[in-house]
């Protein structure tokens, strides 16, 4: 591998680290406990994104129902809004995609419930939907944003904003949180 290959594999792992070093923990640390506070009451937690974000949605939600305590099956009660694709494609279709995930939240939503949004701009305009629809409900909003955080850093109830122009680094963040956030309910998990 040349010198120039290791220098880029380098500069990237810079980049990451150092917008992890420079965040404010005690934010994930809310987030924790509001997961936390969903699995002890039973209520519901819905992911959301957009391309990678919503393949990281439906990650975070296998983990958050079966990582978080496999040994029992008493995880969270989690639902990936992305993750049917039947149902994506019919609201894109006939209500327009910027309603693909808040159509869902209208029917799945109940107050208590918590959404989590995944966005590295925080401005698509099914994000900010989802967003208006939970604060309707009395669903209370996660975002976990890059870049400037958008519209949606402003909307969240709680925003987990990483300021980086790099929309891989938002993800791989998005990931990073929600994995932190899995490791530190399995350590709460009911006995």
């Amino acid at each position: 591998m040349s010198a120039n290959q290791l220098q880029f594999f380098h500069a990237y792992n810079k980049r990451l680290t150092q917008t992890l070093e420079s965040f404010d923990y005690t934010l994930i640390e809310r987030f924790c406990q509001r997961l936390l506070k969903a699995w002890q009451e039973g209520a519901q937690v819905f992911f959301c994104g957009n391309g990678g974000s919503a393949a990281n949605a439906i990650h975070l939600a296998n983990d958050f129902i079966y990582g978080v305590d496999k040994p029992r099956g008493i995880g969270l009660r989690v639902n990936a809004l992305p993750a049917n694709q039947a149902v994506a494609t019919c609201l894109g279709n006939d209500e327009g995609y910027d309603k693909i995930f808040s159509a869902q939240l209208a029917v799945l939503g109940r107050p208590g419930d918590v959404l989590v949004c995944l966005s590295g701009s925080g401005n698509s305009p099914n994000i900010l939907k989802a967003m208006e629809q939970a604060k309707n409900m009395g669903i209370d909003t996660v975002a976990i944003l890059g870049y400037s955080g958008g519209k949606a850093k402003a909307m969240a109830d709680l925003p987990l904003h990483f300021a980086i122009d790099d929309m891989q680094i938002s993800e791989d963040l998005q990931q990073i949180v929600g994995h932190m956030a899995m490791r530190w309910l399995y350590e709460r998990r009911p006995q």
